[in-house]
């Protein structure tokens, strides 16, 4: 996957990838994170998905969301925290479902009512 191949290089490719016209590219740039997540490491995670906020296809929400709330799951609860404090008002729906699926039930109420 390319995320395992960019783990001890430079993140570049990533970036222009999110920044696509297409929709599959900006999901691989987003899924890719992955295998920075599975050594811990959030933050191109977090900037990934900070640029995809507002992309206006599903998939790119559910790839958003699922990586977020991995980044909450194996590497920093607080992390997932910070960023919906800062993003839940202006995630999409599904993005937001995704991301909060494994935070307790009065969280997950909490950021869903901030839409």
């Amino acid at each position: 996957m390319l995320g395992e191949f960019l783990i001890d290089q430079p993140r570049d490719l990533l970036f222009d990838l999110a920044a696509s016209e297409k929709l599959w590219e900006r999901r691989v740039a987003m899924l890719s994170t992955f295998a920075f997540l599975k050594q811990g490491d959030a933050s191109t995670t977090i900037e990934i998905a900070g640029m995809l906020l507002g992309d206006g296809e599903d998939l790119i929400h559910k790839a958003v969301g699922w990586m977020l709330r991995e980044v909450g799951k194996r590497v920093d609860p607080d992390t997932l925290i910070r960023f919906l404090d800062e993003n839940a008002p202006r995630m999409p729906r599904t993005a937001l479902s995704y991301a909060t699926e494994h935070l307790s039930p009065e969280l997950r109420a909490h950021y869903r009512a901030m839409r």
